[in-house]
C-alpha cells in the first residue's frame, strides 16, 4: 500500500491502468464510457471489474430453532443447492455484463479492455488490485442503491476511503468533458489537487475554472493567484471565481452556471470520525453535482 512505503510519495502515478468498477446498474454505460475517455487521455490500459458479493446468502441463516431436526437437514441441503444455482446465474450475468461493455468500448473507441470477475466486497477487490492501478472509475450509485435524489451508493464512500489512488465518480450519463471546475480553498489538500491536475495529462487542454467560497481578502487573493500561476504554467487557460457562502453550495452553483462537465475536489480523509459527526463538503458535492467528480488526495 502507498501509505506503507518509506520516503516521499509521487505526486501522481505515471504507470498503471484505469480500472472501472461496473455492475448491472443504470450507471454501467457511463462508468465504462468515462473510463474509456480517461484511459485514452492518459494513454493507459483499461480494465473492467465486476464483483460478486453474496453478503446475505440464504444458506447462512440459522434455522435450528424453527424446524425439526430431520426437516432442517433436508431444507439446508435445498438452500445450499439454490444458493449454488444463484451464484452460477450471478457469474453468468457478470460475465455477460463485462463482455458487453468490453465489446462496446472496442467498437466506440477501439480500446482493448481486460476484464476481471471476482468474488467478495468491492472495496476489498480494489485494494487488492490497487498497486497496478493509476485511476479508479466508479458510479455514483450501484445496482442496489435507492434511486433518490441526493442518495449515494453504499459502496462509493467505502471505496473512496479505502483506496489511495484518484477516484473518478461517474454521473448518470456521459459527455466528454470540455471544461472543469476545481473546488479550491487554499488548504494543503486543495493545493495538492491543483498540483496533481498540473502533473497529469487527464485534463490537459480543457478550460479550467477555480472556484473558492470565502470572503474577499488579500490572503484569499494570494491563494487564488497561486492556483492560477501553477495552472497557467502547466498550460491551462484559467478563470478564477470567488463567492461568499457554504463551499458545497458555492461550488455546485458554479458547476451548473459555468456548464462545467467535471468537478475536481479533495477526497475524504482516511479518518471517518469527522464525516460521522459533522458531514463532509465532498459528500455534499457528490450529492448535488450532476457531473463526474474527480476525487484527489
Amino acid at each position: 500500500m502507498d501509505n506503507q512505503r518509506s520516503g516521499p510519495q509521487p505526486l501522481i502515478h505515471a504507470s498503471g491502468c484505469v480500472l472501472a468498477a461496473v455492475d448491472p446498474s443504470a450507471y454501467a454505460l457511463s462508468v465504462a464510457d468515462l473510463a474509456g475517455w480517461a484511459a485514452a487521455r492518459m494513454d493507459a490500459p483499461l480494465e473492467l471489474l465486476h464483483t460478486l458479493d453474496r453478503r446475505a446468502a440464504a444458506s447462512s441463516t440459522d434455522l435450528s430453532g424453527a424446524i425439526a431436526l430431520g426437516a432442517q437437514e433436508a431444507l439446508l441441503e435445498q438452500l445450499a443447492d439454490l444458493d449454488a444455482r444463484g451464484m452460477t446465474l450471478e457469474q453468468a450475468r457478470g460475465r455477460s455484463l463485462l463482455d458487453g461493455l468490453q465489446a462496446r468500448l472496442g467498437v466506440r473507441s477501439g480500446i482493448e479492455t481486460k476484464t476481471h470477475l471476482r468474488h467478495g466486497a468491492l472495496p476489498d477487490s480494489l485494494i487488492d488490485l490497487e498497486p497496478a492501478v493509476r485511476l479508479f472509475v466508479i458510479g455514483k450509485r450501484g445496482e442496489h442503491a435507492v434511486t433518490l435524489e441526493g442518495h449515494l451508493g453504499s459502496n462509493l464512500e467505502r471505496v473512496v476511503r479505502a483506496v489511495h489512488r484518484p477516484v473518478l465518480v461517474a454521473a448518470r450519463g456521459f459527455t466528454a468533458p470540455s471544461r472543469f471546475v476545481i473546488a479550491f480553498d487554499g488548504s494543503a489538500t486543495t493545493r495538492r489537487c491543483v498540483e496533481m491536475v498540473c502533473a497529469s495529462p487527464l485534463l490537459k487542454g480543457l478550460a479550467c475554472h477555480v472556484v473558492t467560497a470565502a470572503q474577499p481578502s488579500d490572503s484569499t487573493q494570494a491563494q487564488q493567484d497561486w492556483a492560477r500561476g501553477e495552472l497557467e504554467t502547466a498550460g491551462f487557460a484559467v478563470q478564477l471565481h470567488l463567492a461568499v457562502g457554504d463551499a458545497d453550495e458555492v461550488v455546485a452553483r458554479h458547476v451548473e452556471s459555468l456548464q462545467a462537465d467535471l468537478l475536481v475536489a479533495g477526497a475524504y480523509g482516511h479518518s471517518r470520525i469527522r464525516q460521522f459527526i459533522v458531514g463532509s463538503t465532498t459528500t455534499q458535492l457528490l450529492r448535488q453535482c450532476r457531473v463526474p467528480v474527480l476525487l484527489l488526495r
